[in-house]
Order: structure tokens, then C-alpha cells, then sequence
């Protein structure tokens, strides 16, 4: 089983390297940094860019008490508790980077609004492994996943190429539904990812429709503020999810079979 992670780590290693090999560098444009809604409120240059960050420190913190006060959302795995801790830490310091960026957006800026995220989306990734693959590859792979991002970070911002980054936000946008679809749940109240991943799609609609939506609310609201309002209910689904979640009956029958005959193959090599 160690060898075949081994092969599938080499072999996505391949991958990527064959990927930056036939693709062209990705550089970040500047006309990103230029926003639809530039109007500044109480001193606070692009005020609704920034004060719409607000909500993902509220939830980063309400989720990081809950991981951790009294372990309200049951979470039985070491594994687990890391991973969402690591989740909610960055989600709670997005709304600190992007506001900060925000405040006067440029690429130096930028890397602090996308390393919470980064750290966010890899995290999920790990969440998915020990929930739907293996407990210990899941957990094992928490900080490499984490450090993946980080250095993709830092590559764009060093060699102005977005691929890494790319790379690290979009995969988990198709392999979690992948793995959603495909592996069985280890938890109930599943289809709360769903909604997750659905908030996340229209956030990035929004994204892309900044310009459109400020002319169409009269320039009340542009698109932009309103994917941090959407994006922000990722984590609160997630959030829902993990209070309302109880072990599937079927995956539990299943480990705890998987349990016992380990148990007794323990036993008997014992007295081999």
C-alpha cells in the first residue's frame, strides 16, 4: 500500500512537470487589481471591498471555538481536528489579507489575500482524504498539501507564473465532487458539501462579473463584494455541516469489521 502511494505521488509529480513544460508562464494581469466599486466610506479607500470581509473572520472564529470548546463538533479523528482547525485558521485570516489588499490592491498585496485561501483549499483536500480514502494518508498529507499551496504562492510571486496556483485552486474543485460522487460518506449530511461547492461556483461568477453587476445595481453593489458575501457561505455550510453530521451506520459496520479482523490477525500472529 506504501509503494502505491508512492507511485501516485510520482506520478502527479510527472504530471505537473510535464505540465509546465508544454504550457506558457501564466502572468498575473494588472487590470485584476482594477475593481469596479473604488468608493471610499468613513476613510476607508474601496470600502465595500473590504468591509465585506467581515464575515469570514466571524466564521473562522465561531468554527475555530467549536473545534476546540468542549469538541462540539465531534470530531473523533486527530486527523480531522487538524485539518479543520488548519481550515478555519485560514478562512478567518482571509478576511485579514483581503481587506488588507483591498486597502490599496497590487501584487505585493495580493499574496496576503491568497495565502489564507490557499491554505483553506488545501485543507479541504486533506479533509476529503481522511474522510473519504484513509484516515493516515489524509492526515499525512495535511502538511505537505498546506506547503504545496504556500510554495505556489511564493513561486508566482517570485517567477510572475500563475500555473502552481492554479493548479492548487482548481484541482480540488474536480476531484472533491469526484471523490463526493465516486467514494462513499463517511459522515451524514453530506449533501452540505454540495452547497459548499455551489457557493464557491457562484462566487466566481461574480468574480468575473464585477463590472456587470455594478451597472446593473445602479452602483449600489459590485460583483465583487458580493462574491465575498458568497464565498463566505462556504465556510458556513461547512460549518452547518459539521454541527448536524452524525457517522454513516454503514461506514461505521464497516470499520469496525475492518477493526476487528485486524484485531485478530494481530492475535494470531501472536501466537505464531
Amino acid at each position: 500500500m506504501r509503494k502505491r502511494s508512492i507511485y501516485a505521488w510520482l506520478v502527479a509529480l510527472v504530471c505537473f512537470l510535464l505540465l509546465m513544460i508544454v504550457t506558457p508562464a501564466i502572468p498575473q494581469s494588472q487590470e485584476y487589481h482594477d475593481f469596479a466599486d473604488h468608493r471610499t466610506f468613513l476613510g476607508i479607500p474601496n470600502a465595500l471591498n473590504v468591509i465585506s470581509n467581515f464575515p469570514f473572520l466571524v466564521i473562522g472564529l465561531v468554527g475555530l471555538v467549536l473545534c476546540h470548546h468542549g469538541n462540539y463538533f465531534r470530531l473523533s479523528l486527530q486527523g480531522e481536528l487538524w485539518g479543520w482547525t488548519c481550515f478555519y485558521v485560514g478562512v478567518a485570516a482571509v478576511a485579514v489579507g483581503s481587506s488588507y489588499y483591498h486597502l490599496k490592491p497590487d501584487d505585493a498585496r495580493l499574496v496576503w489575500d491568497r495565502l489564507p485561501m490557499t491554505v483553506a483549499f488545501t485543507s479541504i483536500m486533506a479533509i476529503f482524504i481522511i474522510e473519504r480514502i484513509d484516515e493516515r494518508k489524509g492526515t499525512v498529507s495535511i502538511i505537505p498539501l498546506v506547503l504545496a499551496g504556500i510554495i505556489s504562492i511564493v513561486y508566482w510571486r517570485f517567477f510572475d507564473d500563475l500555473r502552481p496556483y492554479a493548479l492548487v485552486q482548481f484541482v480540488p474543485c474536480i476531484v472533491i465532487p469526484l471523490m463526493a460522487i465516486l467514494l462513499p460518506p463517511m459522515y451524514t449530511h453530506s449533501t452540505y458539501w454540495l452547497w459548499a461547492a455551489g457557493s464557491y461556483l457562484l462566487a466566481k461568477v461574480l468574480e468575473a462579473t464585477d463590472d456587470v453587476i455594478y451597472e446593473w445595481a445602479q452602483h449600489i453593489v459590485s460583483g465583487h463584494t458580493l462574491k465575498h458575501l458568497v464565498a463566505a457561505m462556504v465556510p458556513v455550510f461547512l460549518t452547518f455541516m459539521l454541527a448536524k453530521r452524525s457517522v454513516e451506520p454503514e461506514r461505521y459496520m464497516h470499520v469496525c469489521k475492518t477493526a476487528t479482523l485486524k484485531l485478530h490477525i494481530i492475535n494470531g500472529f501472536k501466537y505464531f
